[in-house]
């Protein structure tokens, strides 16, 4: 087999010199583990090594790097915590946790123990493969060699068992916290916020704040998001008041002024969310596309379209959320061409893969338009199996053009999807009594008998 020595000459014939001499350097850093030629133990270059690992720009070239350690035995030779830490933090920046993991597990086999910077790096590892058993066992760990204190391993634990399900975990290692750092009240604020629980969050913001802790933006990203999902006006133009004083002038504030745009968004206060927009001085992908889905999200269909179009002016490339917000305002709009036309630049321009929500979009408007043929033939071609969403699209749109052979056809899916949906029979229903066809509807009506389904009935909730 080929050494690692002998490629770099040979890409250089194809690549750019900046990656010539990327190349070069990691040549020349790891000539000494040349496998061929191996050289005494005392020719090891610890710090070389390191820095070869950290400056591995993608997978490859750490897979390399670390095949190299393998085989020169460079781990047995200096068994130190810092150069496991060092590979599976790569490892895990460059989103292959796994891989990271199992240097951890090398690690322990290797009976050397974990420090204060080993833990944060394999719980990030672990949050990336949402693993709860493996959560467990390194909190675990934490307890077993005492660092179940230290603020980066708290923070970890609880961001870690939130997005795991463990919830009543996570609680458990806030409320079981001797000193609570910003880091650790940031992570319970975010994991609540982001699980759904927005007034919990808010609240737990409310207790952090009399600590006397200052949030940062970290803090108010996670208690601005709770409180667009609420739709709290009142609370949000405090909140805008938190965020000035939460700004920094050696760090970019520009995560905050997004998730300001977004929740002004969410309470539907468009102009102050461009306000906010217009004032800021560095903008990105996500400060247009919180405003496209903004406006789109209200039926301000010309706004969204002209901020897609500022957006591709300013040189920043779209991702797929912008094109859901994009779609969607054609959508509210009943831009069929339009709607084609933005999908399609979608895929060509941008080479971005269509998901769920684009098709959603596309059925949407292809059915509201009447062009249910169409529609249909999209649901037949897409890639993925159409979920209860796209196919009530479908369904809506039989019910208000009155397409019975379709509609039968969609019900069927639906039913399957959700056999105890008592929607499906309704609108079917309504499309047969609509075309007279009352037979038909009344077959449908002890059917749901039979099956024990009936029209869960209407209410409304007492505003607060």
């Amino acid at each position: 087999m080929k050494s690692l020595l002998h490629f770099p000459l040979t890409l250089c014939t194809k690549q750019s010199s900046n990656q010539c001499r990327l190349y070069y350097i990691v040549s020349t850093t790891l000539a000494q583990f040349d496998d061929r030629r191996p050289p005494p133990p005392h020719h090891h270059n610890p710090k070389a090594v390191a820095l070869a690992v950290s400056n591995s720009p993608n997978l490859k070239q750490l897979r390399q790097v670390f095949a190299h350690i393998i085989r020169t035995h460079f781990l047995q030779l200096y068994p130190h915590s810092f150069h496991y830490n060092n590979i599976s933090r790569i490892y895990t920046r460059l989103d292959s946790p796994r891989e990271a993991l199992r240097v951890y597990i090398s690690m322990r086999r290797a009976g050397i123990s974990p420090d204060n910077f080993t833990l944060p790096i394999v719980l990030k590892a672990a949050t990336q493969i949402l693993d709860l058993v493996f959560a467990e066992q390194v909190h675990g760990v934490s307890i077993k060699i005492g660092l179940e204190s230290d603020v980066y391993c708290e923070s970890g634990l609880i961001s870690l068992y939130f997005k795991t399900g463990g919830v009543d975990n996570a609680r458990k290692v806030f409320v079981n916290s001797t000193e609570r750092k910003l880091g650790c009240w940031n992570a319970i604020i975010g994991g609540l916020s982001q699980g759904g629980r927005s007034r919990e969050a808010l609240q737990m913001f409310i207790e952090m704040m009399r600590t006397g802790l200052r949030p940062d933006d970290v803090t108010m990203v996670s208690v601005t998001s709770a409180c667009g999902a609420l739709g709290d006006l009142n609370l949000a133009l405090q909140l805008h008041k938190c965020v000035f004083q939460a700004k920094s002038l050696a760090k970019s504030d520009i995560l905050m002024m997004n998730s300001v745009i977004d929740m002004y968004g969410k309470c539907g206060r468009m102009e102050m969310a461009y306000k906010v927009f217009s004032t800021m001085e560095e903008k990105n992908v996500s400060s247009f596309t919180s405003m496209i889905v903004g406006y789109a999200g209200h039926g301000h269909v010309d706004e969204a379209l002209k901020s897609f179009y500022c957006m591709r002016e300013a040189g920043i490339r779209p991702n797929h959320i912008t094109f859901v917000g994009v779609l969607s305002a054609c959508v509210h709009g009943g831009m069929v061409q339009e709607g084609k036309h933005y999908f399609d630049m979608m895929k060509d321009v941008y080479g971005i893969k269509p998901m769920l929500p684009h098709y959603g979009c596309m059925v949407d408007l292809l059915g509201r338009a009447g062009l249910l043929e169409e529609a249909k033939t999209m649901v037949e071609r897409m890639p993925m199996k159409a979920n209860v969403v796209i196919w009530g699209c479908l369904m809506g749109a039989c019910e208000k053009h009155g397409n019975v052979k379709m509609g039968e056809w969609v019900a069927k899916h639906l039913i399957e999807l959700e056999p105890g949906n008592d929607g499906v029979f309704v609108v079917l229903s309504n499309i047969y009594s609509s075309l007279g066809m009352w037979r038909e509807a009344e077959g449908l009506r002890e059917v749901m008998k039979d099956r024990k389904l009936a029209k869960i009935p209407a209410y409304s909730l007492p505003a607060r």
